[in-house]
């Protein structure tokens, strides 16, 4: 029985049937410029906060020691009852935060994620040049339902974790693991134009840069 997907897959292969084969024209050229900005991680790190709150993401700047106090902070001005923590998030990060917190396990499901008020996780890198954030479930960062479901993310960006663009980005990347890339909070302008945030995602994202 020939499937929709048969069907397609033997358009596409007749189209490109008078292609050469990767093998034998070698690999793409790829003469541009791997980065429009300087190698300055301050710099970095500047232009990173200042498109993520051009994506009207709230951005906070901090060092290490004064994370857990700016976390805390942030969790009681939001007033959070429940945040949802991922595994491998680093422990002294919520020492000072009187929020009850709720680990993922691997069993919560979209419908307990609808009931809590935040979640916080890490991030596997950042990319200053589009001030996007991406998530690859690693350590510290849980699974993508953890992060799409919440209506308040709080995402940690350490000063290493900074890179200035997506040709950078791409080969730290492992394209065999979910990722998301988040620029800014959840939002469309798909009717007439108008912004709505929180369609597809969170409606606030807060991104500390650890300076």
């Amino acid at each position: 029985m020939t499937t929709a997907r048969d069907i397609v897959l033997a358009r596409i292969r007749a189209a490109l049937s008078d292609v050469p084969h990767p093998a034998e024209t070698g690999p793409a050229e790829r003469d541009y410029r791997p980065a429009h900005v300087p190698d300055d991680p301050a710099a970095l790190r500047d232009l990173l906060a200042e498109n993520l709150a051009d994506y009207r993401a709230h951005v906070h700047r901090t060092t290490a020691g004064a994370l857990p106090a700016l976390l805390a902070r942030l969790l009681d001005d939001r007033g959070t009852r429940v945040l949802v923590t991922p595994l491998g998030l680093p422990t002294d990060w919520l020492t000072l935060a009187t929020v009850e917190q709720l680990p993922d396990d691997g069993s919560l499901t979209a419908r307990t994620l609808e009931s809590v008020d935040s979640v916080i996780t890490g991030c596997a890198l950042a990319i200053a040049e589009t001030g996007t954030i991406v998530l690859d479930t690693g350590p510290g960062q849980g699974r993508r339902l953890l992060t799409l479901v919440p209506d308040h993310h709080i995402c940690v960006v350490r000063a290493d974790q900074v890179l200035a663009s997506v040709p950078q980005a791409l080969p730290l990347l492992d394209p065999a693991r979910p990722q998301t890339w988040i620029s800014g909070p959840s939002a469309t302008s798909d009717i007439e134009l108008d912004r709505v945030e929180g369609v597809h995602g969170p409606r606030t994202l807060e991104v500390c840069i650890v300076d």
